[in-house]
């Protein structure tokens, strides 16, 4: 059993940062690609930046040069750092590892941890 535990989240003032990182548990599961996506009310879940095993990025266009997303890899761990947040970028944030366990294309997502910017 391979599971994904999320932390970091909470409220902030617009312009402030935040620091989410997510760390995977279990064995067998040979990570790939590490992502943060997020979903807003009434919005459908969207990719925020993701990171493969030989370190390429890809953000979304709306985060770019305010969020940075890394890894370690000898600790299973993704880290999603934010800063300048803004009011849109309120949202539940999901960790998502992708990868092989067992021989077997897996896929895996964290428990969401809530984001809210405002004043």
């Amino acid at each position: 059993q391979v599971q994904l535990v999320e932390s970091g989240g909470g409220l902030v003032q617009p312009g402030g940062s935040l620091r989410l990182s997510c760390a995977a548990s279990g064995s067998g599961f040979s990570i790939e690609t590490m992502a943060y996506y997020r979903q807003a009310p009434g919005k459908e879940r969207e990719l925020v930046a993701a990171i493969t095993t030989g370190g390429s990025k890809k953000y979304a266009d709306s985060v770019k040069g305010r969020f940075t997303i890394s890894r370690d890899n000898a600790k299973s761990t993704v880290y999603l750092q934010m800063n300048s947040l803004k009011d849109e970028d309120t949202a539940v944030y999901y960790c998502n590892m992708r990868g092989r366990r067992w021989y077997s294309q897996a896929e895996y997502w964290g428990q969401g941890t809530q984001v809210t910017v405002s004043s």
